[in-house]
Formats: C-alpha cells, sequence, structure tokens
C-alpha cells in the first residue's frame, strides 16, 4: 500500500511541475498574440518559475526517497537545468527583453513540457506495471 501512495505522490507532483510550465506556456503564447502586456507577462511569469523550480526539486526528492531511482536519473537532466539557470540568474523573465526572447522561451517551455508528458507517460506506465504485480 506504500507503494501506492509513493506513485500518487510522485504523479501528482509531477502534475504540478507540469501545470506550472503549461501556465508559462500560455502566458508567453497570450503575449505573442497580444491579449497582454509585457510587464504582466513577465510579472506572472517570475511569479512561478521559482515554485516551479522547488516543485520540481520536491519531485527528484520524492523519487529519490520513494526508490525510483530510474525515474530519478530521468529527472536529473531537468534538474541540472534549472539549477543552472538559477545559478546563472537567466531564470527570470526580463520585461525589457522579453519580445526578443519570445522565441526561445516558447521553445525552452516547449522541451520542458515535453520532457514532463514524457516522463509522466513512463510514470503512470511504471506505476500500472507495479500495481499489476502486486495482484
Amino acid at each position: 500500500m506504500g507503494t501506492l501512495y509513493a506513485w500518487l505522490l510522485n504523479c501528482f507532483l509531477l502534475i504540478s511541475v507540469m501545470g506550472l510550465v503549461a501556465f508559462q506556456l500560455i502566458m508567453l503564447m497570450d503575449l505573442e498574440f497580444d491579449y497582454m502586456n509585457p510587464y504582466d507577462t513577465a510579472s506572472r511569469m517570475n511569479l512561478v518559475t521559482l515554485p516551479e523550480y522547488f516543485a520540481h526539486g520536491l519531485l527528484c526528492i520524492a523519487f529519490l526517497f520513494t526508490g525510483h531511482w530510474f525515474f530519478f536519473l530521468l529527472s536529473l537532466p531537468y534538474l541540472y537545468n534549472n539549477i543552472r539557470m538559477y545559478l546563472q540568474r537567466r531564470h527570470l523573465v526580463d520585461v525589457t527583453e522579453i519580445y526578443n526572447q519570445l522565441s526561445t522561451e516558447k521553445q525552452q517551455r516547449l522541451f520542458k513540457l515535453g520532457y514532463l508528458v514524457i516522463l509522466l507517460v513512463l510514470c503512470i506506465f511504471w506505476f500500472l506495471w507495479t500495481i499489476e504485480g502486486f495482484e
């Protein structure tokens, strides 16, 4: 039963990280289609960047402590990218440069979202395979 709760915790954390990345992507699309001004977009995106990094850090720790080594190793490149971006102080979106970096930021968020979707599909598959093995 503990394995079930561990998988549910991991899936919940993974879905929350996906939601934060999708929110940032939606903000960038709203800016691209001129539904929002650059100041509002940058302030809202900067507000959820650190929670995204924190939630992904919790996800990695949860994978590590629950013994899901494969998923921990799969999520390490994403964690490395987040730490590198934070240490280089490139994790926040600049209001004055947001139009110049729009395509780069969008591609980065799309890559993150695709990476997380693949990780979620693998996580759900592995979860179902594990639960089936207990019956």
